[in-house]
């Protein structure tokens, strides 16, 4: 008599997640390039051969947790700014969301990785985030009633009041940067601080 389990196939999957959520914590607390494959070891408590068996290489596994940062945060912005609801209400909603100024931007901290701003397979998805998060607040004030162009021009200072808030925070040790920096941003969309 043959007998079947799929447990063998779960164990695998979860030893995979678990390498993919430890790169994903280490790269936003250190960054990719000073993240080694024995800390993401120690971090899953995964082993060394599932490591290897699931990502042959360091860019393999930075890729796909890179990947992976990308897709949650936008899913989060998407989630807010392409909601129901007016648009102003969608705009306040994505610049009041909950964000912890002092550990910063897990996309946007990237950026100041040397290994990943120098290999395009890493960057990329750097990239389709940026992008898809400026299409989604360029659409939101578009419906505001600015031209496209102004809309673009403004979604683009708004995303980068957001990183810069971001990065105040961080060197001054005041999470309320942040919050003045987005209190801007939502004058420069037009709405109304209530």
């Amino acid at each position: 008599m043959t007998t079947t389990t799929t447990a063998p196939a779960a164990d695998v999957l979860t030893a995979r997640e678990r390498l993919v959520r430890a790169a994903q914590e280490l790269y936003g607390e250190q960054g990719v390039d000073a993240t080694t494959p024995r800390q993401v070891l120690e971090r899953s408590g995964v082993g060394q051969g599932s490591l290897y068996h699931h990502f042959p290489s360091k860019t393999d596994l930075a890729r796909t947790a890179l990947v992976r940062t990308t897709e949650e945060s936008l899913d989060r912005a998407r989630g807010t700014l392409a909601g129901g609801g007016s648009s102003s209400g969608r705009l306040r909603a994505y610049l009041g969301a909950p964000r912890d100024a002092l550990a910063g931007c897990a996309v946007g901290r990237m950026t100041s990785d040397p290994v990943v701003m120098a290999d395009p397979t890493l960057r990329a998805p750097l990239e389709e985030y940026f992008t898809g998060l400026l299409d989604l607040v360029t659409l939101a004030l578009w419906e505001q009633g600015f031209s496209e162009t102004e809309a673009h021009d403004r979604a683009m200072t708004v995303v980068a009041t957001v990183q810069g808030g971001y990065v105040l925070a961080r060197a001054l040790g005041d999470d309320t940067a942040l919050e003045r920096a987005l209190r801007g941003a939502r004058t420069l969309c037009g709405l109304e601080e209530s």
